[in-house]
């Protein structure tokens, strides 16, 4: 299911060969001059269970190992997580809230891996993994307190909407510079794996904070470290404005991994079933091993980068159409529950206006209260306050 790159050093000792520390096989040294070009590779299949419309699963002992209130639990949560954004989104037009970033098409990259992480695996994510919270419990009270940075935000108000994060989750708190959560994230698992836990570090990132630095020296860190990591690479074919293949060449970050030394996944992010199991087979290696892996998951943004994009400047409307009509995640998992029997028009019509209700409540509660006391911008930053501001 994942490609495994052997980490099993041996030293070479052949007649001349310098004893030299490097990760050898036996029949490392040929006559043969080979020139390896990137097509001599192959290509890294994409797993995939659930078709495009959402009507067949090929494997359905996968789906047959989620109870249907764990699978209804994932759908509702992805309508939530649209329901909100919508809103969210129109907040921010309308001058409510400074800024916003829509999930939009990326729902099941967040939720179906979510669904097969434990409470105790530990998130470092990036700024469009909503769902990851939502899924672990994270209030439509607590979103809006953050967009809004109000006294009730956990976060006092410091930071940029859709930067959440919750202890009591263990979902680290998102900064924005693209790529620092990567090694942290190395840092965490390494301490896992000194404590002997029993657990996994996930850190997620779109394939353009894939080229920053910090993923590279994570990438290395994890290897060199052997630790229990999984880097989640949502590849949604846009960094901002940047489209994939102007980003990188190769095949992707699933072969950037296994260049590294990672074991690696490349899944249908759009396909719910198919990120959940990849997910939920990577954690069981990273933990059996104590070893990195990433999954690169394919899938597509349909909304604007954030409120400060307008992307139809630089990519057609056609384009975002085709893929909400054909390969929209939520809509392939409704069409699925609809075949069961589970959900109907009317179900959905409900959900959704229930949903509606309950954003449009908690908005108004967070408009409502107050903001964070001016002297609570020193709580939280010194271990000890310093003089000059102790009793300010």
């Amino acid at each position: 299911m994942f490609q495994k790159f052997n980490q099993n050093a041996r030293f070479s000792t052949a007649a001349g060969d310098k004893l030299i520390p490097v990760p050898v096989s036996d029949d490392f040294y040929t006559e043969k001059l080979n020139l390896i070009t990137p097509e001599d590779t192959g290509n890294i299949q994409a797993y995939r269970i659930m078709s495009l419309d959402g009507t067949h699963v090929s494997d359905t002992s996968v789906t047959e190992s989620i109870p249907k209130e764990k699978i209804m639990k994932m759908y509702q949560d992805m309508v939530t997580l649209n329901v909100m954004d919508n809103i969210l989104y129109e907040s921010q037009r309308q001058g409510r809230i400074s800024f916003y970033m829509t999930n939009y098409g990326e729902e099941a990259c967040q939720i179906g891996s979510a669904a097969a992480l434990a409470d105790d695996d530990l998130i470092f994510a990036q700024y469009r993994e909503a769902g990851v919270l939502l899924y672990r419990g994270f209030t439509l009270d607590d979103f809006l307190n953050q967009c809004y940075g109000n006294e009730a935000d956990k976060g006092k108000g410091r930071q940029m909407p859709v930067h959440y994060g919750s202890r009591e989750l263990n979902f680290v708190t998102i900064s924005s510079p693209l790529g620092t959560q990567l090694p942290q994230a190395v840092g965490a698992a390494y301490a896992f794996k000194m404590k002997g836990k029993k657990a996994c570090v996930v850190t997620y990132f779109g394939e353009g904070a894939a080229s920053e630095g910090d993923a590279h020296g994570a990438f290395n860190f994890a290897v060199t470290l052997n630790c229990p990591v999984i880097f989640f690479c949502r590849n949604n074919g846009y960094a901002i404005s940047t489209p994939a293949n102007e980003q990188y060449g190769g095949n992707g970050l699933a072969a950037r991994g296994l260049g590294y030394g990672l074991a690696a996944i490349r899944v249908d992010g759009n396909d719910i079933f198919a990120v959940y199991n990849a997910t939920k087979v990577a954690k069981e290696y990273a933990i059996r091993e104590n070893r990195g892996i990433v999954i690169e998951a394919m899938t597509y943004r349909i909304g604007h980068h954030s409120t400060s994009d307008d992307s139809s400047t630089y990519r057609p409307k056609e384009e975002v159409d085709e893929w909400n009509q054909a390969n929209n995640p939520i809509t392939r998992l409704k069409t699925y529950i609809t075949n069961k029997g589970w959900w109907n028009d009317t179900n959905e019509k409900e959900i959704r206006n229930i949903k509606r209700k309950e954003v449009l409540k908690a908005m108004s509660s967070a408009e409502k209260r107050l903001k964070p006391e001016w002297k609570e911008l020193f709580h939280d930053v010194y271990h000890d306050i310093p003089d000059h501001i102790r009793y300010v």
